[in-house]
């Protein structure tokens, strides 16, 4: 057996190791590296730390601090009361108002775990209160939270945008965003018609938060357990801060977090995150360093309300990303992704091949981490994004970027359990079952569609 397969197969089991049991990828990946690059490819340390992505890491570790502080100070939940007062009783608008803050906060350096966590148990609340189907609002806010994933600020989109600068293809960052978030919006907007949307534009809620036609409907229990997706590490602390579910969506407007800095601390963190969006995007500012000093000008303005942030940090998925990207530097020295992208491409045409590894990232996303699936797809896909006969790298990587996250709607993802365990007033196992059955149609439709899409169109 050749090195090449015994590297990709460690690849393989580490997936399979990660999935089956609740052990970090990342964690298993730097002992790959260190087990392949010594034993199979005769490397030294010094050789195997070359593959780790300081420059990723620097971006993970500041988007998320920054993210942390915007929790911390109340300035997620001051922007959520803010959107619900915009609502003004239209029983419709509801689902949206949730589809769009939690884009928000993955475009601004959020998870998409830590963004369902926050924002599921406030949309589901509101489900129950006013007759929307829990189904409906739960995919909403998943959706949402992958329709931001990409943008150049977020966890997801720096990932990708390094991946594809080092491996040397195009880059389009604003491509990328716009297709995660083009068909996430188109899927939400047919979902939102199929679970009742045109019965919901009909409805109002008076002064007092009620719909008369609607009746209230009783909560639910809590509690189905969240499914060993690596990803779902990294939202810990967010999981303990929650907003609580209003009774009103009245009230919603006018309550008051139990933690929240003054509203010019606030003011000065939304300004913070839009100075993060301009430096980076139009002066091209690396984000990382960019998003630590912006978290440090916050910090020093308030630093006993800070203490938590740098343990809230997404440390396990920075672990997870990291990790995965130093075996893949592994990988690519030893040359395996040119060995991989040789045999795929004499073995099919571009276009199958591009095919069949959006297919692959939908499958193993649906049970285990996005973010390893993107560092791990992208660069053995580089060999046939290249020559006469290539596959188009941006159009592929939005295909790849799309069907590698759409998919956390399955109820083995950490998003879908999220959306399971917060629903209210409904039967759980055939909630379960409509999220799988969901996720499954997902998985097969999702990597044909994107293909036609962004590949072959």
């Amino acid at each position: 057996m050749s090195s090449h397969w015994l590297s990709i197969y460690a690849l393989v089991g580490m997936f399979v190791l990660a999935t089956v049991l609740p052990i970090n990828m990342g964690v298993i990946a730097f002992v790959g590296a260190f087990l392949v690059g010594t034993l199979v490819a005769g490397m030294n340390a010094k050789a195997i730390m070359g593959g780790f992505p300081a420059d990723l890491f620097l971006t993970l570790v500041g988007i998320t601090y920054l993210f942390a502080l915007a929790q911390n100070n109340g300035t997620i939940d001051w922007l959520v009361r803010l959107a619900v007062r915009a609502v003004r009783g239209r029983i419709a608008a509801i689902p949206w108002i949730m589809f769009f803050i939690a884009a928000l906060l993955t475009s601004v350096g959020a998870v998409s775990p830590a963004a369902v966590a926050i924002i599921a148990p406030i949309a589901l609340g509101f489900a129950a209160k006013y007759g929307i189907s829990p189904l409906l609002m739960g995919l909403m806010v998943v959706h949402g939270a992958q329709g931001g994933g990409f943008s150049p600020i977020s966890i997801y989109g720096g990932i990708t945008n390094k991946i594809v600068a080092k491996a040397g293809l195009p880059l389009n960052e604003m491509a990328t965003m716009m297709a995660s978030l083009g068909v996430n919006l188109a899927v939400a907007t047919l979902l939102f018609f199929m679970f009742g949307g045109t019965k919901l534009l009909r409805q109002k809620a008076d002064a007092h938060g009620t719909v008369p036609a609607v009746g209230r409907v009783a909560h639910g229990q809590g509690g189905a357990q969240v499914y060993g997706d690596a990803e779902g590490e990294s939202f810990g602390e967010e999981r303990r801060t929650r907003t609580p579910d209003s009774d009103s969506l009245m009230d919603a407007a006018s309550s008051t977090p139990a933690e929240a800095g003054s509203r010019v601390y606030q003011m000065a963190t939304v300004l913070g995150l839009v100075a993060l969006a301009v430096l980076t995007l139009f002066f091209k500012q690396d984000i990382g360093f960019v998003s630590i000093t912006i978290g440090l000008v916050l910090t020093l303005m308030a630093p006993n309300l800070q203490k938590r942030a740098l343990g809230q940090v997404s440390w396990p998925e920075i672990m997870l990303i990291v990790g995965v990207s130093t075996y893949v530097g592994v990988m690519e020295k030893m040359g395996t992704i040119d060995f991989v992208g040789h045999s795929v491409a004499g073995l099919t045409s571009p276009l199958m091949a591009a095919l069949l590894l959006c297919f692959v990232g939908a499958v193993v996303s649906a049970f285990a981490s996005s973010t390893a699936v993107l560092g791990s797809l992208i660069p053995l896909a580089v060999p046939f994004l290249q020559g006469d006969a290539a596959v188009g790298a941006i159009g592929f990587i939005a295909a790849m970027a799309v069907s590698s996250t759409i998919v956390d709607v399955s109820p083995f993802s950490t998003n879908g359990a999220l959306v399971l365990a917060n629903a209210k007033g409904v039967d759980r196992d055939v909630f379960f079952r409509q999220l799988m059955m969901y996720g499954a149609i997902v998985t097969i439709l999702a990597p044909v569609v994107v293909w036609l899409l962004f590949v072959v169109l």
